[in-house]
């Protein structure tokens, strides 16, 4: 296959609004290191982790570009985001066997290995290196997985970040049959994703959502949904829950606590209701409380992912598609929030 040495993509070219995000049609083709796959991609989908990093909401100083990075370090622009991958590798490292090349694949997010070499820090593609935005994307061989499966690109583009991310969590606060777990953003992409893989272990799961969104997610598996303006002490009870996953933190964050039994757990890998939260530390150690903070990938958690993909254990929820050039409409669909699942572009 002759490849072009140049290609499409959607480039970052600072942080700020949509404006931030210009077409292009001459980004130079990835240059491959010694163990890297070369990726066409065909379907990508959208993230919240983009949006905070164009705006620098990961900044803990007034969105300073020295620290707006999803590390916690300056982004070097221009940036190629997307850190949800589908496609087909076109090409090797020297060090990787051409053997792959053909092979369907799904990007693991969150990189132990980039540029050649193993990192002391991970990297998540699309903020710390570039991403799927575009026609073509670069990636360690160890970070490409192949699948075996039915499901269309698009479909298989929805599950990387936010299935990851979901079971990570779970992982982490290690949720077994029978456990009560209660779920909070329910509905968005990692919240959706939670409540399969949540059921998919045995647990009892409780949504918290919308109204208008209830019965997608007790099709999903989901025994029990509660309003996102419900008062949970009222309506759950204190100490009537094992773990809470939590992605929405903000004022309500308290009762989340409140509800957890004696020595329940606590995982938490968002803050979209806000980052700052009020603590009675006396409810952390009389309870028992266990707190995971969830961003690194646990060294099983993709493998296990893709297994239960190609177990057909979980189902992918594509809300809605839009061609790559479309950025700006697909970002601004997913902030208003009233999709169940993932927003996917596809890369032509």
């Amino acid at each position: 296959m002759t490849l072009p040495t140049h290609m499409t993509g959607i480039a970052m070219i600072g942080h700020g609004g949509p404006e931030m995000l210009q077409l292009r049609h001459d980004l130079p083709l990835p240059e491959l290191a010694a163990t890297d796959v070369l990726i066409r991609v065909t379907a990508a989908g959208v993230n919240n982790t983009d949006i905070n990093t164009r705006i620098g909401w990961y900044s803990k100083g007034d969105n300073d570009a020295e620290d707006a990075g999803w590390g916690g370090n300056a982004l070097t622009f221009p940036r190629i985001q997307g850190a949800d991958i589908c496609g087909h590798i076109v090409a090797t490292g020297p060090d990787i066997t051409d053997a792959r090349i053909g092979e369907r694949v799904i990007v693991e997010p969150c990189l132990q290995e980039a540029d050649g070499a193993l990192l002391q820090s991970p990297w998540y593609i699309g903020s710390e290196c570039d991403g799927g935005f575009a026609q073509y994307v670069r990636v360690a061989a160890r970070h490409a997985y192949p699948i075996t499966s039915p499901l269309s690109d698009t479909e298989l583009a929805s599950f990387p970040c936010s299935y990851s991310t979901a079971e990570n969590m779970l992982t982490r606060a290690n949720l077994r049959a029978g456990d009560r777990v209660l779920v909070t953003g329910a509905s968005g992409g990692v919240g959706s994703a939670t409540v399969q893989l949540a059921r998919a272990r045995g647990a009892e799961v409780i949504a918290q959502t919308s109204a208008a969104k209830i019965e997608t997610l007790m099709d999903l598996g989901a025994a029990q949904c509660v309003d996102r303006q419900d008062d949970l002490r009222a309506v759950l009870g204190e100490n009537s829950v094992d773990v809470v996953i939590d992605l929405v933190a903000g004022p309500g964050w308290p009762a989340l606590l409140d509800v957890l039994r004696p020595f329940g757990r606590y995982a938490v890998a968002g803050a979209i209701a806000g980052p700052l939260v009020e603590l009675d530390v006396r409810t952390l150690y009389l309870k028992d409380l266990s707190f995971y903070g969830c961003t690194i990938l646990e060294p099983q958690v993709f493998g296990n992912l893709i297994k239960r993909i190609e177990a057909g254990e979980i189902k992918p929820l594509v809300a809605e598609t839009y061609p790559l050039a479309d950025i700006a409409k697909a970002q601004e669909s997913f902030q208003a929030k009233s999709h169940v699942g993932k927003i996917v572009l596809t890369v032509d």
